[in-house]
């Protein structure tokens, strides 16, 4: 790929899955040539847009010095890196001095960024602001679980430090510690694993209780763009992702964005953002809960409804100047990321189940975050996977296995 597109020059999605794809379908919503580094078997590979990276054999998005190898040998004179995980934020922080007049990012240094993504960091920094925030523990020994006042909190999550490299080892996002006792059995099952946790407070209030702010804070300091929602329905139902959520005024999280703006000045962001908030139910405050740093599952969700935060990074990178859309976009448009909605509402679990007549109607009326008219095959794939598994499970039960079991669906990796 030339730089194409009347002299434009390109971008390179470094991400996968539903995050590479939003960002691909973003950058084609501006008009941005794009290509990816990804797998050759992912989901943006199913993509009418998708391009691989040019004069590679394939660059599948791996990380590292060997990369930057790859990058320099590229047969491009120009282009802008959008990364589209966290490990790929903090990659592209390191660019190599002998590169950066070559390819740009929108981004932070490393000091920012893991302030942000670690989460034992991210409490100590806001334990020295006035930000409301769950009150959280950093655990480095089985001493230090001593130090939690589990009378004061109910019950706690433990949660890593590090989200993704948690995830690939414990299969999971978090778990449960109503006691002490329950604490020091999940150390056992971590201690030995490399594996930093912290003990955060629940804050109570159940999925619809979490609002996002996503938006783009640009090299001057000025925010650029700001979209609002708020969760639905969620899957997994502890530690799990948004699986409906729909797009809110401003107004309605006024507090939350007075403190987001507060942190993004304090550490001086510059680039892409996706906070959460969680409402608490016992006195309505927004306690702020995490920041990505990078793009995010619904990004093209915010960039149908009028802040494509993608295009933004883009246009930052390279000099140029930025769009101003910080509250003008749909309100009350809906998303949903079906393989995980389909569990939520399917899900015989307590009385605060959807019901499907409802759920069928949002889904006509929304966007989907894989699924699109004009690029159905990435959503014909999901759909597939979905009868697949479904179809094994029938079989499995046919057989006299399984007695009882629900479809299941694949695992997925930390989105919001």
């Amino acid at each position: 790929m030339a730089n194409d597109a009347a002299g434009m020059v390109p971008a390179i999605v470094v991400g996968r899955a539903q995050t590479g794809l939003g960002a691909l379908r973003s950058l084609r919503l501006a008009g941005i040539p794009a290509c990816v580094a990804c797998p050759r078997d992912d989901l943006v590979c199913r993509s009418r847009w998708y391009r691989p990276v040019p004069g590679t054999a394939g660059w599948d998005g791996s990380l590292g010095a060997r990369a930057w190898d790859t990058l320099a040998a590229l047969p491009l004179e120009r282009a802008v890196l959008i990364p589209g995980s966290d490990d790929a934020a903090l990659w592209a922080s390191d660019i190599p001095s002998a590169l950066r007049d070559r390819f740009s990012v929108s981004g932070n240094e490393r000091a920012t960024l893991q302030v942000l993504q670690d989460k034992s960091r991210f409490g100590e920094f806001l334990g020295d602001t006035d930000i409301p925030h769950p009150r959280t523990f950093t655990i480095r020994t089985s001493a230090d679980i001593a130090a939690v006042p589990f009378d004061d909190l109910d019950r706690v999550f433990v949660k890593p430090a590090d989200s993704q490299k948690f995830l690939r080892i414990m299969g999971v996002k978090g778990m449960w510690a109503c006691n002490r006792a329950e604490f020091e059995a999940i150390w056992q099952r971590l201690d030995g694993q490399d594996l930093a946790v912290i003990a955060q407070e629940y804050v109570p209030g159940g999925a619809e209780a979490h609002y996002f702010i996503d938006g783009f804070r640009d090299r001057n300091g000025d925010i650029t763009g700001l979209f609002a929602r708020r969760r639905i329905r969620i899957w997994p139902p502890d530690f799990g992702s948004s699986s409906y959520c729909i797009s809110i005024p401003l107004a309605e999280v006024a507090p939350a964005l007075s403190a987001l703006v507060e942190l993004l000045t304090r550490l001086r962001y510059r680039g892409i953002f996706s906070a959460e908030f969680k409402r608490d139910a016992r006195d309505g405050t927004f306690r702020i809960l995490e920041v990505n740093t990078r793009a995010w599952w619904y990004v093209e969700f915010a960039a149908r409804c009028g802040v494509n935060v993608v295009e933004m990074a883009y246009r930052d990178a390279l000099g140029l100047p930025v769009p101003r859309t910080t509250g003008d976009y749909v309100v009350g448009a809906g998303c949903t990321n079906l393989r995980n909605d389909l569990e939520t509402v399917l899900a015989r679990r307590g009385t605060a189940r959807t019901p499907l007549t409802l759920a069928l109607r949002q889904w006509s009326r929304g966007y989907f975050n894989v699924f699109r008219w004009d690029d159905p095959l990435p959503g014909l794939q999901v759909a597939w996977r979905l009868l697949a598994g479904w179809t094994r499970n029938r079989l499995w039960r046919g057989f006299g296995g399984g007695r009882g079991a629900r479809p299941t669906v694949e695992p997925k990796a930390p989105g919001s």
